[in-house]
């Protein structure tokens, strides 16, 4: 009788066992990134996760951005009119999973700090956008890092941090460009530029 209770008792230890440690799944639709590393993403994007075709202020708030620059006040620049034209000509564009400036691109943002320099009473916000492979988290990631690249250049060639603010649309803002190829990838890689007046101007 002992030696049966001991038996159902080693038996159910067992099957607690299994039960708690459960059965790990292997994740099924990942898309790996070249020079990615398998691991927990070190931080969230500012502001935490978003819903799709929200965007993200990355340059209003407090504190610095990673490039060392100081980020602009909240709403300093809220019901300023947009002009998404003005700057159209001068869209800088990205190497696939990358947040550096291209040589070929820098005579643009050189054009962008040259258009401030004339238009001093005006702000831009730098806009950064991604292809649509990668999660979401990734992208808004990598969105934020394009326009903050941007940002710290135009600083670098004489503009007042004040006037340059960011935002990260991740993959949630593609250009006009149905296909799922690298000819509509190499569009979505890009920072916009927004041409911020002044209420009155």
């Amino acid at each position: 009788m002992k030696l049966n209770k001991f038996a159902n008792l080693m038996v159910i230890g067992l099957v607690l066992t299994i039960a708690a440690s459960g059965c790990r799944k292997k994740p099924v639709n990942t898309t790996v990134l070249p020079g990615s590393r398998a691991g927990r993403v070190a931080e969230a994007p500012p502001g935490g996760l978003l819903t799709p075709g929200t965007g993200v202020s990355t340059g209003e708030g407090v504190g610095s951005t990673p490039s060392g620059f100081p980020m602009n006040p909240a709403g300093s620049h809220q019901g300023w009119p947009e002009d998404a034209q003005a700057l159209k000509a001068e869209t800088v564009y990205f190497d696939f999973d990358s947040s550096a400036i291209k040589a070929s691109e820098q005579s643009k943002i050189t054009a962008v700090a040259d258009y401030l320099k004339s238009n001093s009473a005006k702000a831009v916000r730098v806009e950064g956008n991604c292809d649509e492979r990668g999660t979401e988290e990734y992208n808004r990631a990598l969105g934020e890092r394009r326009a903050q690249a941007v940002r710290a250049e135009l600083i670098n060639l004489g503009i007042d941090p004040t006037r340059v603010d960011t935002k990260t649309w991740g993959k949630d803002n593609p250009a006009n460009d149905p296909g799922h190829d690298e000819t509509a990838w190499r569009k979505n890689r890009r920072d916009d530029f927004i041409v911020l007046s002044p209420p009155g101007s």
